[in-house]
């Protein structure tokens, strides 16, 4: 484990998620443990993680202490201290987390008010006291924030709300008014509403899927990439078919979970959908800057039937998470095929030739990993389940790099 003087130094001076080698299979012990529910999203504020989802209580690393939290609570990275202060009210699941500036987070979900102040679906909390912070009125209108990028100025917000977008938008960090300039809307859904799973943003590319088949009117079944790199935002000459083809008729979308590379040249894609082939049930790497109407992903990985949820992408590793069993199971079909390899909760893949790695810290798979954050100490995760790298570590944990 590496002391608490060394791993604040790494915090503090390296880049973000940009690992040179894959994380220890042996958790930390200082993390805290979130006693009920699960863990939906994790971001990390200076040395200040916090973490969100549907859950009451969180106790300490040691068990002696615990704590009334209402679906949000902030814990030092390094000590595992949860912050006494930081105990907003927060009326309703937590799926996105985005860290801001001057010591705040980015809150959204499906939550009418925070501390009985209406601030329906998405707010700005200081990290200090749990306050909401002045000035930012976002007024998300007819439905839930699920997945929350920020970058600079600019706020990039995904759920199935109606307004200031359709399950999309783009708003500005400081006062949460909507960016004109920003006008590309998710349509033709699968389901009844359109709705906006996950985002990932790089450089100049932000990544989005959901249940669409268009984005800003052209063909982009299930995922799509978006050029934000100039003033005006425009969809990207980028489209692949890999996600038009059904899956299991009660996973009518599939797509849930995606990550850039630390350099933003490729990108991860994770799915659920059942034990039918294809795309179902995978991990697939693409490249970002790829040019088609039928863009074929680099290499897939399959589970064989198990769902996946998360993906971080760390240059050294891309981490799934889900409830799998198994990885490099093509042909499994709910069962391991030739070749598959037993990954029970959480793998990791070598980006280059998308085969699984030999890290296999194993965890208790339940509905599975909801939530990564890699950071420059190592991979935070985040389920529903207590045992992580065959120790008690419920629903939140980290695995250190070595």
């Amino acid at each position: 484990m590496l002391a608490r003087v060394a791993l604040a130094a790494i915090i503090a001076s390296a880049p973000a998620s940009a690992h040179s080698r894959v994380v220890s299979a042996d958790p930390v012990d200082s993390t805290p443990h979130v006693l009920d529910g699960i863990v939906n999203a994790i971001t990390l504020v200076g040395r200040t993680v916090v973490v969100g989802g549907s859950f009451t209580e969180v106790a300490d690393a040691g068990r002696s202490t615990v704590y009334r939290r209402d679906n949000l609570f902030a814990y030092d990275v390094v000590t595992g201290r949860v912050l006494p202060g930081f105990r907003p009210g927060v009326a309703g699941p937590v799926y996105g987390l985005a860290a801001g500036d001057r010591g705040t987070v980015y809150v959204g979900g499906e939550f009418p008010g925070v501390n009985n102040l209406r601030s329906r679906a998405l707010a700005r909390l200081s990290l200090a006291d749990g306050s909401l912070v002045p000035g930012f009125e976002p007024r998300i209108g007819g439905g839930m924030v699920t997945a929350l990028a920020r970058q600079g100025t600019r706020l990039y917000v995904g759920g199935d709300f109606i307004s200031p977008g359709t399950a999309l938008t783009r708003l500005d960090a400081a006062t949460g008014a909507p960016d004109r300039d920003f006008a590309i809307a998710p349509g033709d859904p699968l389901t009844a509403r359109v709705k906006v799973y996950a985002l990932a943003l790089s450089r100049d590319r932000l990544a989005v899927d959901g249940t669409f088949t268009t984005l800003g009117g052209h063909s982009r079944p299930q995922l799509g990439l978006i050029n934000v790199g100039g003033r005006v935002a425009r969809v990207a000459p980028w489209r692949t078919e890999a996600y038009a083809r059904r899956c299991m008729s009660n996973f009518p979308s599939y797509v849930r979970g995606l990550d850039f590379s630390p350099d933003g040249r490729y990108f991860a894609v994770v799915t659920t959908g059942g034990p039918r082939g294809g795309m179902c049930d995978t991990a697939a790497r693409f490249e970002t800057y790829a040019k088609g109407s039928a863009i074929r992903p680099t290499w897939v990985n399959s589970t064989g039937g198990d769902s996946l949820y998360a993906v971080s992408v760390t240059g050294a590793a891309v981490y799934v998470g889900g409830h799998l069993r198994w990885l490099d199971n093509p042909q499994g079909r709910d069962s391991a095929g030739p070749g598959a390899v037993s990954r029970p909760g959480i793998g990791a893949i070598h980006p280059g030739t998308g085969k699984a790695l030999t890290w296999n810290p194993t965890r208790e798979r339940g509905i599975g990993v909801k939530a990564f954050f890699a950071h420059p100490g190592g991979l935070l995760v985040g389920s529903d389940t207590t045992r992580l790298g065959r120790e008690y570590h419920a629903r939140i944990g980290m695995f250190p790099l070595p």
